[in-house]
């Protein structure tokens, strides 16, 4: 047995080199490279490493650490989960920064690993600067908040403590069903101990990702659910992308005529073509798969953590006879609202149940149902594109006053509605465009408008809801998938939130198109609280009124095109839909990345197609708008499940 002595951030290096995964017999590097903001906490030690010899690890340099580890996370999603980007900050507020994060990754079970700086393991210094220091326990510092949002946390208090804590990192961060974050705290004094490390540790190792084959009980239990069932309706998650299934799926609803309708992590995984696919579903869904999904007397979700805006608040289900089957490599997620269970990889389990269902004739009992249900949302989907500001113009939610939309207009200049915006960027940009999106009111017009025929071309972060994820996700899908063209879209909202990430697209030359919309306000978070009785309280982006002490002052003027044209991106401001046409036709001849400020008229997204979301409201009010929101809850609370 051979030792090298190095350091302990020398031997992580090593290590992450070396680290490959197998996918169906195919090899794949898995750590693609580390992404840094130095300080104190990190650069003498990881940094140090990494100058010395990083090995074939790329560097990228981040500009926040929050943005940096959504770019990381990013680009291992839209690698499908294959290839990862390492993250290190230095101790206290760098690496809070990446606690959010963290969070986002574990949510979306993304695998995400991150390496903050931390206090000395000697405490010979401390405090050191950036500590926090807590009197009842000197073990506590700020990287204990990144346990309740880890998958895997550990702290190497010893060089020799990296091994194992290095093999359990990787054994979470390979694993379908439990990956997501993995924090390894590095205090800073230990980064630049050494120790002889063994050479089977710094090896190649190769963690082989298996698809996991469903028990014949839980096929069998599936099958007689099935059989039984004349309307059922399959959900597509996340878990089909991440499986690449989705062809296995549309060939298994052809086979035998079941509808499917997609959750904002598996748009993309199939076509949108299909005569099966009936789009968004949920909360965020349109009338096609939600009117199914009333009626269906059976669900089928396959790869879905079954969240409230996929079920509705557990409402959308209303069939009294309604059975559940939910297919998951995760037991944990099969296990809810009481289903059904089969524990397996999702092409796997397709397949399984198409070869036991094709020997039992099964077909369902669909007529036009679900085709005439999509006929219907087409048309709709015609009126939200003609949807636009004129004489007969109305707001998309009737209890909304129109004051803010005239007095934008009369600002700006701007007669765009967003909904015409977003269908005009479908037909101008190219097919295989990849859209990335995270926040407000954008998610849910997307889900309902979006179509795809081209595979993961959607990349929608919608479990956290992560305002800020958008600009450094999108570089992270660029650096996954250099050779296509990322759209982001996002509000002033999230552009104000972290836009940094903006500059390293610029710096790594690495093209990425940034479509803001600018309605001045946290647009569907407005909607909510008007729409529940609630005036328009810090929602919109207004100056203080001197007379009232409120932000009830005018709308605040941004130039957000400024802002990026001081970053060296190409940038655009538009105001109606020729001009938004010739920014997305020009925006496609740069070689740079380019920011279109898009001024879009407030109140003109989508709303509620057949759906109810479950949402606190007031249960002691003296207004009446309140009082009626709190008994509307109540009514819809009454028709749901209740786990």
């Amino acid at each position: 047995m051979a030792n090298q002595k190095m350091t302990m951030a020398q031997a992580l290096v090593h290590f992450l080199d070396n680290q490959y995964i197998s996918v169906d017999g195919k090899e794949i590097k898995f750590v693609e490279g580390f992404a840094t903001i130095f300080g104190h906490g990190n650069v003498l030690g990881i940094g140090q490493a990494l100058d010395e010899n990083k090995g074939r690890l790329k560097y990228f340099q981040g500009k926040n650490e929050q943005s940096m580890a959504h770019m990381a996370a990013a680009f291992a999603r839209q690698n499908n989960r294959r290839k990862i980007i390492a993250c290190s900050s230095s101790i206290g507020p760098g690496a809070a920064n990446m606690v959010t994060a963290a969070a986002c990754a574990t949510v979306n079970n993304v695998p995400l690993l991150l390496f903050p700086g931390d206090t000395f393991a000697s405490r010979q210094p401390d405090p050191v600067l950036q500590q926090v220091e807590q009197s009842n326990d000197l073990t506590i510092t700020t990287n204990d908040a990144f346990k309740p949002v880890c998958k895997y946390w550990d702290r190497v208090q010893r060089p020799e403590q990296l091994m194992t804590a290095m093999i359990n990192a990787m054994r979470v961060l390979t694993d379908p069903a439990e990956t997501g974050a993995v924090c390894i705290c590095i205090p800073q004094d230990v980064q630049g101990e050494s120790f002889e490390y063994p050479d089977y540790f710094l090896r190649k190792r190769v963690h082989k990702i298996i698809r996991q084959v469903p028990s014949k009980e839980e096929l069998e239990d599936a099958v007689q659910e099935i059989t039984k069932s004349k309307k059922p309706l399959l959900i597509c998650g996340g878990g089909v992308k991440y499986s690449e299934a989705g062809e296995v799926l549309e060939k298994f609803c052809n086979k035998f005529n079941i509808p499917f309708c997609e959750t904002q992590a598996g748009k993309s995984a199939c076509k949108s073509s299909s005569p099966y696919c009936l789009g968004g579903v949920g909360a965020t869904g349109n009338s096609a798969a939600n009117r199914i999904a009333h009626e269906a007397d059976l669900i089928i979700a396959v790869g879905s953590r079954l969240s409230d805006f996929t079920t509705s608040s557990k409402w959308l289900f209303q069939n009294p006879d309604v059975k559940m089957i939910s297919v998951n490599v995760s037991r944990f997620h099969a296990y809810k609202m009481d289903s059904v269970k089969v524990i397996g990889d999702a092409k796997v389990t397709l397949n399984a149940l198409e070869e036991i269902l094709k020997q039992k004739g099964y077909c369902s009992e669909y007529k036009n149902e679900f085709k005439d249900a999509k006929t219907s949302w087409n048309e709709e989907m015609q009126k939200l594109e003609n949807y636009k500001y004129d004489k007969n113009f109305k707001p998309m939610i009737e209890a909304i006053n129109p004051g803010s939309i005239e007095e934008f207009a009369k600002l700006t200049g701007s007669t765009l509605t967003q909904t015409e915006a977003i269908c005009a960027i479908r037909k101008n940009i190219d097919c295989d465009a990849i859209v990335v999106g995270a926040a407000g009111s954008l998610p849910g017009d997307l889900q309902r408008i979006w179509t795809t025929d081209v595979k993961d071309s959607y990349h929608m972060e919608y479990g956290y809801s992560c305002m800020g994820y958008e600009i450094a996700a999108s570089l992270g899908v660029k650096l996954a998938q250099p050779d296509r063209e990322v759209y982001t879209m996002l509000g002033d909202g999230s552009f104000l939130m972290l836009h940094t990430e903006l500059l390293t697209s610029v710096q790594e030359h690495k093209k990425i198109n940034v479509l803001l919309f600018d309605n001045s306000s946290f647009g569907c978070i407005n909607n909510l609280e008007m729409s529940n009785g609630i005036g328009n309280l810090g929602t919109e982006l207004r100056f203080r009124d001197n007379d009232s002490d409120n932000l009830t002052g005018s709308f605040v003027p941004v130039d957000f095109a400024k802002v990026a044209e001081g970053y060296g991106v190409k940038s655009y401001t538009v105001r109606n839909i020729k001009e938004l046409k010739a920014a997305l036709e020009d925006s496609k001849k740069q070689e740079i990345s380019t920011l279109i400020d898009i001024k879009v008229l407030p109140k003109t997204m989508t709303h509620d197609y057949m759906s109810w979301w479950h949402v606190g409201v007031a249960s002691t009010s003296n207004k009446e708008n309140e009082k009626e929101a709190f008994n509307r809850k109540e009514n819809n609370r009454k028709n749901a499940r209740l786990y």
